[in-house]
């Protein structure tokens, strides 16, 4: 029953989402076409729910190419230290940078939970490379879908190592239930506000 009205919680405010942030939506990707070349969206793999591979949606924040100029970690220790995000990370545009410290980047990401690769709130979908240095304990974030936000979003956001969003992520996993996920998107809105642990 719950999660039947997870699901449709998600649909009518990924409608609403989508429809009320049009015209910004439309100014962002005009910024982004006026700041150089490249596409206005960043499409990437990502890893789902149980595994399934998905295409992420996002305003595209950083120059193209940028993956390629990305070195994943080989080896699990590298990943525990890993930061979620990097503020000097020079890949990073200058509209990029404002997307980022605002989440509008992740607008698109509306469109994901619409069609249902996504939920509002879950673990942020993890790229391939990360996922496959995850133990079995940490696999277990892969049970649920991943979300536009999270517990571990609302306790640091980019200031947090992945081992800590991991943790946070479990955390949210072990303890679901929908009172706990319009908790959190009530504080993800005061977070994004006050821009806390932005990058």
């Amino acid at each position: 029953m719950q999660q039947a009205a997870k699901r449709a919680l998600d649909v009518l405010l990924a409608l609403v989402g989508l429809v009320v942030t049009l015209p910004l939506s439309l100014a962002i990707a005009l910024w982004i076409r006026r700041e150089g070349p490249g596409p206005i969206l960043f499409r990437q793999g990502r890893v789902g729910q149980h595994g399934r591979m998905f295409q992420l949606v996002k305003f595209r924040s950083m120059v193209p190419g940028a993956e390629q100029q990305w070195q994943a970690p080989q080896h699990p220790q590298e990943l525990l230290a890993l930061r979620f995000q990097d503020e000097g990370d020079a890949r990073i545009t200058r509209t990029g940078r404002w997307l980022r410290r605002t989440s509008l980047d992740e607008l698109p990401n509306l469109w994901n939970v619409l069609v249902g690769d996504m939920s509002l709130v879950g673990p942020r979908p993890e790229v391939p490379e990360i996922v496959a240095l995850y133990d079995d304990a940490m696999r277990q974030r892969l049970a649920v879908k991943p979300g536009m936000t999270g517990l571990a979003q609302v306790s640091g956001r980019g200031a947090l190592t992945t081992a800590d969003a991991i943790r946070f992520d479990l955390e949210y996993c072990r303890g679901w239930s929908l009172a706990r996920d319009l908790e959190i998107l009530c504080r993800t809105v005061s977070s994004v506000a006050r821009r806390d642990g932005a990058m």
